[in-house]
């Protein structure tokens, strides 16, 4: 049966054809003014000193992590409860990933865990996640890893519209990484940024993701401009083009209404599956944190099952994540002993169960996915 209620569709703003058309008749179509505007008004919307936009927040993370200059091998630590690019970011840099433990009722890595991990290894740097929405503490996962903040990268890749103690994600961070994927709350398609409080990172990483090159193709092509260019660092190909930035400069004035909308979905859901039992709802411990809610996360005995009778009952639903130390790839790189570290995470990765939320779902499709969920609670064997 096709799913009458998907797991998400992407919100788009009325804005962003005529932002697109725009762009493709200026006769300028890849990384130029349109990028630089985009990379400006995030900034200004997080409250940073600087953003950096690239091609996805998979090749932000890498770009940071080269940006730190870290010896080759360098240990890193990550959570397992996380999406692969991030795993792969820290392998593609020439670095070893190190897995975190969760806490079960935030889904984040706590204090605790992150010493525990930090006293297998001498960690270089530290990737943290705000997952599903949730802010981590920085300054506290930091000093757990005994790292000076510059040397923590936040993977905000759920983070657009989340804050702590009134500060959005981002706003003071040494490196937040944002995603743009169509899935996310703010979605171009693909794209990402970086935000950092410190220029001489946001250049380095500036510079690297056009080949370490030291003009981009929109200095070198303007009137007046030299053909001429030095690179001084090795980086990749990770830029931003003018017709996703043109499409995000949209997007990001539609942002707010948004998030307001997802809110309304939350406390909706919240409010009809309370109490219904065998079922865990997010965390709501949020003194001082504002939550991003990207996902609507569930915890349930059976997810399989579940998530089954949902499909059946013509509603989609999808897990965040399958822990890394599953993966065969991981597997085999890390070995079994470092996989074994996080048992939190593998008792409730099997649990995780991601509701449909997105600012189009509408209340009659809201009713629909807690009554079928309400019904395969009250069925299953």
């Amino acid at each position: 049966m096709s799913s009458s209620v998907p797991f998400t569709i992407p919100s788009v703003s009325g804005e962003v054809s005529d932002a697109v058309v725009k762009v493709l008749d200026s006769g300028w179509i890849t990384t130029g003014p349109q990028t630089a505007a985009f990379e400006q008004e995030f900034a200004d919307h997080l409250g940073a000193a600087h953003v950096v936009a690239v091609a996805s927040c998979t090749t932000a993370l890498e770009l940071c992590l080269r940006a730190l200059d870290l010896p080759p091998g360098s240990a890193v630590l990550t959570p397992s409860l996380t999406f692969c690019g991030a795993i792969n970011a820290i392998l593609h840099a020439g670095l070893r990933p190190v897995l975190v433990d969760i806490d079960e009722d935030t889904l984040v890595p706590s204090p605790e865990t992150v010493a525990a991990a930090a006293g297998r290894c001498a960690p270089a740097a530290m990737i943290v996640q705000n997952q599903g929405g949730y802010p981590v503490d920085v300054p506290a996962l930091a000093e757990a890893a005994g790292l000076d903040r510059t040397r923590v990268v936040e993977d905000a890749a759920h983070g657009p519209g989340a804050g702590r103690d009134g500060k959005p994600v981002g706003s003071e961070s040494f490196a937040a990484c944002f995603s743009f994927y169509a899935t996310k709350n703010m979605p171009i398609g693909e794209g990402g940024a970086v935000a950092s409080s410190d220029q001489e990172f946001a250049d380095r990483v500036r510079a690297m993701r056009m080949h370490g090159m030291s003009k981009d193709s929109w200095k070198r092509y303007l009137p007046g401009g030299s053909w001429r260019y030095d690179v001084k660092t090795v980086g990749l190909k990770a830029n931003m083009t003018d017709v996703q930035a043109a499409i995000g400069r949209a997007q990001l004035a539609a942002l707010p209404g948004w998030q307001e909308r997802r809110a309304e979905i939350v406390a909706a859901y919240d409010e009809a599956l309370r109490g219904l039992p065998g079922l865990v709802l997010p965390q709501r411990d949020l003194d001082g944190v504002q939550h991003a809610w990207h996902l609507y996360q569930v915890r349930v005995q059976d997810r399989d099952a579940i998530s089954a009778r949902l499909e059946a009952a013509g509603v989609a639903t999808s897990v965040h994540f399958i822990p890394a130390n599953q993966m065969t790839a991981y597997l085999e790189i890390l070995g079994a002993e470092e996989c074994a570290q996080v048992p939190v995470t593998d008792r409730v990765g099997e649990e995780l169960l991601s509701l449909p939320l997105y600012p189009g779902l509408t209340a009659d499709g809201r009713d629909r996915v807690v009554s079928a969920l309400t019904e395969a609670l009250r069925t299953r064997s």
